[in-house]
């Protein structure tokens, strides 16, 4: 049963409409990942620190000693799981850099796919939408849930190429297993993917003259397949384990986050290149310049955009819910795009501009991603100086208001669970969302957001600023306290405190008098054990 298409014309075919140039582009998208020993991705090193608990805490009695964690089935376990099988072959770090590799290759192939599949051949817009396999969901450490909708963008096509082929019975056994996969790794991702699906399900009922109240109540019923992860967020946001849900209707935020889909380091270039993508969306879309869209796929974005507009910014307890949704939404809208009437010439002339656009965002992002690597680097050399299984206050130093170029060192002491299996305080713990908790408590400093204090000029509300820090927390609940990405000078001279490593951007200090004697040489071999 193959399904015509809702426009006159067949894709222009060319270069851009092969299968190594697709194959090209997906591999492209992984290189800004390659450089980086761990991926420069904000709350990242904070997940890696929960990987190292659930893959270590049965053999490290540091570990043990300070976290708990326990396994329960929840829609947010992507690379929980994934690390599971891959670690011990690996390593911990390899292995989650093999897997974000995959997410903006899976991102980029499964936008391919649904853009081949509803317009026939790649349109020769298609390479616009793939740098946003980098939007500010990712770039800020979303990993699950980017992970999720590489998932869902996947299963999506193949949702429509066997819906193409006729397959409707085989489509509907597969998609049960599909649906519970991209569900686990996280919810946010199936909930896409079922908008999705309903979407393509009611403009091919309607294509069938149907009414629009039999024809949502059709695709309501094609789209069953994927409903049983439904029963199981019941049950896992049920009790005490809901969360928090709220700050509806934020349309100050809500703009913002469009704004900064693109946001990495160059506001001018990401703000420039966010405008000229939303610029060809919006003539496509009024059919201008000689583009119109995919009648599937414009029902599709406006459907997310709908979702994107009646979702709180926290659902659930997860933070930036509505966020997470817009780089997506243009990119499905840029790939619904295709021309009409162009001449020839014209067509290859905005192959030629979109495959640009992608090779300057891809090398932009690989640049920066470089260089937030190389300061992260810079900082992880203190690890060499913390005893395993030791008490660490980590301390960032955050700038003045809200630069464009986010520090990527918020959560990096992440990475010292990783690395020496130590308490930190900048994890965070919350019912229902995480599996790790904290056995082991310092008052005030015990978590996230305690990591991040205040430069001595400015004062965030709520927030103590480095000096403070320093001179109130708990001696006895700590060995070391790691200045990150701050000013030494900043740091209050302190009898009990003996710095053992400095850079121009971070410091090292041991307590002294704390519980463990470690040596001032690399690796900090020479200790006793915690009393």
């Amino acid at each position: 049963m193959e399904r015509s298409p809702p426009y006159a014309t067949s894709m222009p075919q060319g270069w851009w409409t092969s299968r190594w140039f697709a194959l090209a582009l997906i591999l492209l998208s992984a290189v800004p990942l390659l450089w980086p020993g761990v991926a420069p991705l904000i709350d990242l090193p904070g997940h890696m620190a929960r990987y190292r608990v659930e893959l270590g805490i049965g053999e490290s009695p540091a570990l043990a000693r300070y976290y708990a964690f326990d396994w329960a089935l929840m829609g947010n376990l992507g690379i929980d799981l994934l690390v599971v099988p891959l670690a011990p072959v690996f390593g911990l770090e390899l292995a989650v850099k093999l897997i974000l590799l995959t997410i903006p290759m899976m991102t980029a192939a499964g936008l391919l796919l649904i853009a081949r599949e509803e317009h026939g051949a790649l349109p020769p817009t298609a390479a616009f939408a793939l740098p946003l396999a980098y939007g500010f969901p990712f770039q800020f450490g979303f990993v699950n849930f980017a992970l999720s909708m590489g998932f869902a963008l996947l299963a999506f096509g193949l949702w429509l190429r066997m819906g193409r082929r006729g397959r409707i019975w085989l489509r509907a056994a597969l998609f049960v297993p599909i649906g519970g996969i991209v569900w686990l790794a996280h919810g946010s991702g199936w909930g896409v993917l079922g908008l999705l699906v309903f979407a393509s399900e009611m403009v091919r009922q309607r294509a069938r003259d149907t009414n629009l109240i039999p024809a949502a109540f059709r695709a309501g019923i094609a789209s069953l397949p994927l409903a049983p992860p439904l029963l199981l967020m019941i049950a896992w946001r049920s009790g005490n384990v809901a969360g928090f849900t709220g700050d509806w209707f934020n349309w100050a935020s809500k703009l913002v986050w469009i704004v900064t889909m693109l946001r990495d380091r160059w506001v001018v270039f990401d703000v420039a290149c966010t405008f000229g993508l939303l610029v060809l969306v919006v003539a496509a879309f009024i059919r201008r310049g000689g583009l119109t869209t995919n009648w599937t796929l414009r029902i599709a974005a406006l459907m997310l955009v709908l979702a994107y507009a009646l979702l709180p910014r926290i659902l659930l307890g997860s933070a930036y819910a509505d966020m997470r949704l817009a780089s997506y939404i243009l990119a499905l809208a840029l790939i619904a795009i295709r021309p009409v009437a162009l001449p020839p010439r014209t067509i290859r002339a905005i192959a030629i501009a979109a495959t640009a656009f992608f090779l300057i965002r891809t090398a932009a992002t690989t640049v920066s991603f470089a260089g937030y690597w190389n300061h992260n680097a810079a900082q992880l050399r203190a690890l060499d100086h913390v005893a395993p299984g030791s008490r660490v206050l980590a301390l960032t130093e955050k700038p003045c208001g809200m630069p464009w170029q986010l520090s990527r060192m918020d959560h990096l002491g992440g990475l010292a669970v990783v690395r020496r299996d130590v308490f930190i305080n900048d994890n965070w713990t919350m019912a229902g969302a995480q599996l790790m908790r904290l056995r082991y408590r310092a008052g005030s400093f015990s978590e996230d957001p305690s990591q991040m204090v205040e430069a001595p000029e400015c004062r965030y509300r709520g927030r103590r600023n480095l000096a403070e820090a320093i001179r109130v927390f708990p001696r006895d609940r700590f060995d070391y306290v790691w200045l990150i990405d701050g000013r030494p000078a900043n740091v209050p001279a302190m009898p009990d405190l003996k710095m053992i490593w400095r850079s121009p951007t971070g410091a090292l200090y041991r307590v002294v008098g704390s519980a463990i004697t470690a040596s001032d040489t690399p690796n900090g071999r020479d200790r006793r054990p915690i009393q």
